[in-house]
């Protein structure tokens, strides 16, 4: 292996030579305190950054075992190294001077959500430690500024490695702040396993802030009503850091969430959306945990939907198409949510969260005058209010609805939260009671069995050179080649990394596990199985390792499949 030095003379040597020359520098050098490896260059000074790394002995990074020794404590402590990485470049980002992108320093930026990240590894074995970054190599026009880049290698970057990576070298406050994260991240997982155990499907810790800053902003609103749960829906849960703590569980089966407008409804669901995942200190959220596999479903006109067994809401379509391998390139409102509903069982979830202001209305529900005037034998719809009791009974799948408008849930809830204020109140049994006086009872139908054996039979990838070309589309798309993946409306992805790491499991997928013989849940379950065995940086062997991936769930792997036009079944 070459040594810093060897990097610093070749550097020297190329200064003021065509762009080029700086391929040469790609390659590992070892430094004093870790190995920089440079593992792409970009090919002129406007192009994509090129992509270094920074790799730690585990005995030299020397985080205590405790902060990594399980997954999610691992995650969280790269979340926070990340994080705390990201702060130290900025204060060097283009002070190296040039043109383009010049000087740039680029790390993951993350958000409220702590993710599994490229950007930031910590191995399990040892504690070894990877940082990913992009850096602008500088140029004056398409020459060479070597000097500048050897400021960015040798001054900057050693910088950020030595206030970042090397726990013997925090002060004892940033070590405590290291011991917050691992306890976090344990008090998260106890309580994720503790609503399995009790048969919760969520859970709202008392004091928790659910209302964010902005539409734009993730952010905690300052001076917000902290949450308080009705003293019916109160449990206890003993973390192991936090102690006992009080909050409300929200059972397994069929919760309403209704309430006037602006008191706070869709803030409680978005909470429960967003606790798929776990939020970092400060966040307000940090302790709303919601089941996993949880999939928000709304309507998406205009999708593509590829062989989906649509039968169980409709069947029976005036022009006889078949309802049971249903295909369209532009579903209408209600189709497109039967076909999510459809798909997100058999991505596995078993909470179904949705809001009746972003639902077809058709869809969730028909009126006793609507069914008077139009026959059931001329509806081929069947709504979700007929089927929202059986998907729990026997499929085990809860569903958590906001209603602002229609009180028909009231008859097939098991419990009716309304928010006054941003406060919630157990109306459950008034409510059933209104219900009942009201008389308008609705009928809650068998499941029929549901279809989940799709086959892909292609996914079109690469260009004429077997090589495909994929670029995120600001927050909600993907494009890969020609295709474009429209993503808007899966509203669970956290960020566009996640998107990015997408366009990476389609083109796997694609290239590695469609063979006309594994069904799609198959390909899901493999891709799954390379990253937990691989890693995440094991998607984009052979085209440089990407620093900027974010790992989606489950359900958002099949949601982008599902939505690839170009997926032949």
């Amino acid at each position: 292996m070459k040594t810093a030095e060897d990097l610093r003379q070749f550097l020297r040597s190329i200064d003021r030579k065509g762009y080029p020359a700086y391929k040469g520098a790609k390659g590992e050098y070892r430094f004093p305190d870790y190995i920089l490896s440079i593992d792409h260059v970009q090919g002129d000074p406007f192009a994509s950054p090129s992509r270094i790394s920074i790799h730690v002995e585990g005995k030299k990074a020397d985080f205590p075992l405790s902060a990594y020794d399980q997954y999610h404590k691992r995650i969280a402590l790269e979340d926070h190294l990340l994080r705390r990485f990201g702060k130290r470049t900025e204060q060097f980002n283009f002070k190296a001077k040039g043109s383009g992108k010049s000087g740039l320093l680029s790390v993951s930026c993350p958000g409220q959500e702590i993710l599994e990240r490229t950007a930031c590894s910590v191995r399990e074995k040892d504690g070894g430690l990877v940082i990913r970054l992009e850096v602008g190599f500088p140029a004056n026009g398409r020459t060479i500024n070597s000097g500048e880049l050897i400021k960015i290698l040798f001054d900057f970057l050693p910088s950020c490695a030595a206030e970042t990576c090397f726990y013997g070298k925090y002060p004892s406050a940033e070590k405590l702040r290291i011991e917050e994260v691992r306890k976090l991240s344990e008090d998260q997982e106890e309580i994720r396993r503790q609503i399995a155990a009790r048969d919760l499907a969520a859970f709202v810790a008392n004091g928790s802030v659910l209302p964010r800053k902005s539409g734009v902003s993730k952010r905690p609103l300052e001076k917000a009503v902290p949450f308080q749960s009705p003293a019916s829906m109160e449990v206890e849960m003993d973390l192991p850091n936090r102690g006992r703590i009080k909050g409300m569980g929200i059972p397994k089966g069929v919760t309403l969430i209704v309430g006037g407008g602006y008191h706070g409804k869709t803030t409680l669901l978005e909470a429960l959306q967003w606790g798929v995942y776990n939020h970092i200190l400060g966040d307000g959220r940090e302790l709303v945990i919601t089941d996993a596999s949880a999939v928000k479903l709304r309507a998406e006109d205009g999708r593509s939907i590829q062989e989906v067994d649509i039968s169980l809401f409709i069947k029976d379509l005036p022009d006889k198409r078949d309802t049971v391998r249903f295909c369209t390139q532009d579903a209408s409102g209600s189709t497109s949510q039967a076909a999510g509903t459809v798909e997100a069982m058999e991505s596995g979830a078993k909470v179904f969260l949705l809001d009746e202001d972003t639902s077809a209305t058709n869809f969730m529900v028909r009126d006793r005058l609507m069914q008077q005037v139009v026959s059931r034998e001329k509806e081929p719809i069947t709504p979700f209010i007929e089927r929202v009791r059986g998907l729990y009974e026997q499929q085990g799948i809860s569903t958590i609805l906001v209603a602002g408008s229609s009180g028909a849930y009231f008859h097939v809830a098991d419990y009716i939260i309304q928010m006054d204020s941003y406060v919630p109140k157990d109306i459950t049994e008034q409510a059933k009671k209104a219900a009942g006086d009201y008389g308008d009872k609705v009928s809650s139908l068998p499941l029929p069995e549901v279809r989940f054996c799709r086959i892909p039979a292609g996914l079109s990838t690469g260009g004429k050179d077997g090589r495909s070309k994929m670029k995120v589309l600001g927050q909600d798309s993907l494009q890969i080649d020609r295709e474009v993946v429209d993503l808007r409306f899966v509203e669970q992805l956290a960020e566009s990394e996640q998107i990015t790491a997408l366009g990476y499991f389609l083109k796997y997928g694609a290239e590695h596990l469609i063979d006309r013989k594994k069904t799609l849940v198959q390909i899901v379950d493999e891709l799954e199985k390379q990253v937990f065995s691989h890693g995440l940086i094991s998607l984009g062997k052979g085209e440089g390792l990407p620093s900027n991936l974010a790992l989606p769930r489950r359900q958002e792997i099949f949601a982008a499949f599902n939505r690839c036009r170009s997926l032949r079944f």
